[in-house]
């Protein structure tokens, strides 16, 4: 039990502090390659920030099956994704709003929205017949190519008109740094976020085995959590600036991200079969916590606003879901 909880605290510490030099190495290469930092910005970084989640998919899809235990699939990878969503929401967005209660303005968060509705629909439907099948996770892989070449070019025509979330996208970006170390920084980053993320996939299945409760559910709540710290710290340090607008796009876009990405990676190396309560308990919170976010951050009247009692409400909603699904369902 211990060595488990070791696992998991130091697979998740590691998978965070390496996805975060990795993006750093990344983008200083491709600045140095002379791509632009809109590019960079929009691209790498989105794919760096939800890189943990990517490792701990593609891990968890190639994991060997034990003796006993032949119908095994990527089950933390399936968890994970839906409750990274869920956590990205309910608790990054919440605790982000009780910093500071948030304004968006930003026409292109708006224009992402309706792309989040798509994503999750095309989840649903997948997620009908209780499996992820191969051709299902390609199709889910090739949205999220088409997603990245719509956002490069909405985002080349939203700087024109100084849209506020690009603009402080781009003001982020770090400063130049020297190829060498930048690619020093790429192959530590790959190799930590492997290392960790298969420690965090055992220390998972460990605990999942010492509770009697599934690893999807480990995957829903403690593996989601740890993998979704990076939207957490840079919500948090954006809205401490004034970038509301980063704020709430690391929010849409990473759950944007998990839904095809994350999803389509198990779905197309593994075909895993879907747990009924995925259908029944986690995708209608999962999309009721989107409805609530696009509400609310839309501004059918002005800007959008999320203020502290609406972050109080998100903030209690995760407290209450984690206690239900982890020892309840």
């Amino acid at each position: 039990m211990i060595e488990n909880i070791a696992f998991i605290v130091i697979g998740i510490t590691l998978l965070v502090w390496s996805a975060d030099r990795f993006t750093d190495g990344a983008a200083a290469i491709a600045r140095n390659l002379g791509v632009s930092r809109l590019i960079v910005g929009l691209t790498i970084v989105a794919i760096g920030s939800s890189a943990p989640e990517i490792f701990v998919s593609i891990l968890d899809s190639l994991k060997t099956c034990a003796p006993d235990k032949p119908d095994c699939g990527p089950e933390v990878a399936i968890g994970n994704a839906l409750g990274s969503n869920i956590t990205n929401i309910a608790l990054v967005l919440g605790i982000t709003a009780l910093v500071r209660p948030l304004m968006i303005h930003s026409g292109l968060l708006k224009r992402e929205i309706p792309i989040l509705f798509l994503s999750s629909a095309a989840a649903f439907v997948f997620f009908w017949d209780y499996r992820l099948s191969h051709t299902e996770g390609f199709i889910l892989l090739t949205g999220l190519v088409f997603y990245f070449f719509w956002l490069v070019r909405v985002g080349i025509q939203s700087r024109k008109e100084h849209d506020p979330m690009v603009d402080e996208m781009i003001d982020e970006l770090p400063e130049g740094m020297p190829t060498g170390k930048a690619t020093f920084w790429v192959i530590l980053g790959l190799v930590l976020l492997v290392g960790s993320s298969k420690l965090l996939i055992e220390g998972a299945s460990g605990i999942a085995s010492t509770f009697g409760v599934s690893e999807t559910v480990i995957g829903l709540t403690i593996v989601a959590l740890g993998t979704s710290l990076p939207e957490l710290g840079a919500s948090v340090a954006s809205v401490l600036k004034n970038e509301h607008e980063i704020a709430i796009g690391n929010v849409i876009g990473s759950n944007i991200f998990n839904l095809l990405g994350v999803l389509g990676i198990p779905a197309a190396i593994a075909a895993p079969v879907i747990e009924k309560n995925i259908l029944h308990i986690d995708y209608p919170l999962m999309l009721g916590l989107i409805i609530a976010m696009a509400i609310m951050a839309y501004g059918f009247r002005g800007p959008g606003r999320i203020n502290r009692i609406e972050g109080t409400i998100l903030v209690a909603v995760f407290l209450g879901y984690y206690i239900v699904r982890f020892f309840v369902l």
